[in-house]
């Protein structure tokens, strides 16, 4: 993802799809600027044939103060993302996109890949556990909020 991508981002954020389980665009916008060149973070846009539909990023699970990773090993990477365009849901892209990049991840060394979506965001717990998730651990985040950790099985 660069700097250029921002604007799509924003759009994408603001769509009633996402409805509430991100921030405001400009919240998440401004956090994304502040992580785009940090060498932890990895931001992509993902494209089918190359057309942009959703945004992932990942990271080391430990990296920042997230109660619900402390238990995960050293070497986890924590993954958030989005499905942007909805001319794309209901496809099987996420599933197919989620998959790849745990995978990726994987193979490039991870010990672990996580997520730690809303218990009760159903579409999106229902997509990552047809990616390969798998877990029933809930646990507060650092803002107290409760998530449902789920870790890929491939």
């Amino acid at each position: 993802m660069t700097r250029a991508d921002l604007p799509m981002i924003g759009d994408w954020l603001a769509s009633p799809h996402i409805g509430g389980w991100w921030g405001s665009p400009e919240k998440e916008i401004a956090l994304m600027l502040e992580d785009l060149d940090n060498p932890v973070m990895d931001m992509r846009v993902v494209c089918l044939d190359g057309a942009p539909f959703a945004f992932v990023q990942d990271y080391p699970a430990h990296h920042w103060p997230m109660p619900q990773y402390a238990n995960q090993p050293v070497g986890t990477r924590a993954l958030d993302t989005f499905l942007g365009d909805a001319a794309f849901l209901g496809k099987g892209h996420a599933k197919g996109y989620l998959r790849q990049r745990a995978r990726d991840l994987i193979d490039a060394g991870a010990i672990r890949v996580v997520v730690d979506p809303a218990p009760d965001n159903a579409a999106a717990v229902a997509t990552y556990r047809a990616a390969g998730f798998h877990g029933t651990r809930v646990a507060p985040c650092e803002d107290g909020d409760p998530v449902l950790i789920l870790e890929f099985t491939g």
